[in-house]
């Protein structure tokens, strides 16, 4: 058992339990942990591509864990979630890589752009979440941002070139402490859903919300939505904020790229 104080932490501890043989991780955590151990992991396994994969495992204690609502782990019950991870069996998963401004990272589940970095922002600044933080922090954001430009271009083509409150890069479907965002996602068909939400009323994007909980917002007039393997963003009127896995980073120029099978998840 290894007990983090600190991110930089997990990967020290992955490269030891790999030398002495191991090839199974189970992070105990909540998305926060989830980023930091794929990221970990991502290095280890192609610092390592002769020998067996480290394989990831997930017991979620966060507040979101909206990964493990896309896997189906159960959450209620801590007897019934270690039962399931005892009983769950290796399979390749995609990983999305995000580089934007020099710097590059992994995600899991979800990318979003645009207000997704600001909501993230407010629930990180909370000290005690609690089941409706994440609901608040995005009727407070969405009341409050503006929505600026933005250039997308998927697989090479000009996709959408104009303002909008959000893009998300679903790899999974859930984000927010359950909102469905990407009802068809797929976390193994080596494709991005990718959903942009245009600028528009922003009562009739408070009235829509409970429409993104039950993942039937696809045909709402201002979501827009498709899927690629590389999702290229333009940000023309300064850096633009984004939520990877419930962590916050900002860039200009970001590229998205699906790695298909990159990460072997207990699922």
């Amino acid at each position: 058992v290894a007990i983090t104080e600190h991110p930089n932490d997990v990967a020290q501890h992955l490269e030891q339990a790999y030398a002495s043989g191991l090839t199974r991780v189970v992070s105990i955590g909540g998305d926060g942990t989830n980023h930091c151990l794929v990221n970990a992991l991502a290095d280890l396994n192609q610092r390592h591509p002769e020998g067996p994969h480290m394989v990831y495992g997930i017991i979620p204690i966060g507040t979101g864990r909206d990964w493990a609502r896309a896997t189906n782990i159960p959450t209620g019950d801590h007897r019934a979630t270690a039962e399931w991870i005892a009983s769950a069996e290796p399979r390749p998963v995609d990983l999305g890589l995000v580089q934007y401004d020099g710097k590059r990272e992994y995600f899991l589940n979800i990318t979003s752009l645009g207000m997704g970095g600001d909501v993230v922002e407010r629930v990180n600044s909370v000290p005690v979440r609690r089941p409706w933080t994440f609901l608040q922090a995005t009727i407070t954001t969405l009341l409050r941002y503006q929505p600026p430009p933005i250039q997308v271009t998927i697989d090479g083509k000009t996709w959408y070139d104009e303002r909008a409150f959000a893009l998300v890069v679903a790899n999974g479907g859930y984000f927010g402490h359950g909102m469905k965002i990407a009802p068809d996602a797929k976390y193994d068909d080596g494709l991005f859903d990718v959903l942009v939400i245009k600028k528009a009323s922003r009562m009739k994007l408070l009235a829509a919300l409970q429409e993104v909980y039950k993942g039937t917002h696809l045909t709402h007039p201002a979501v827009r939505h498709t899927r690629g393997k590389e999702v290229k963003v333009h940000s023309p009127t300064g850096v633009i904020g984004m939520e990877l896995d419930g962590e916050y980073a900002a860039g200009r120029d970001i590229t998205l790229t699906v790695h298909p099978a990159a990460l072997h998840m207990l699922v």
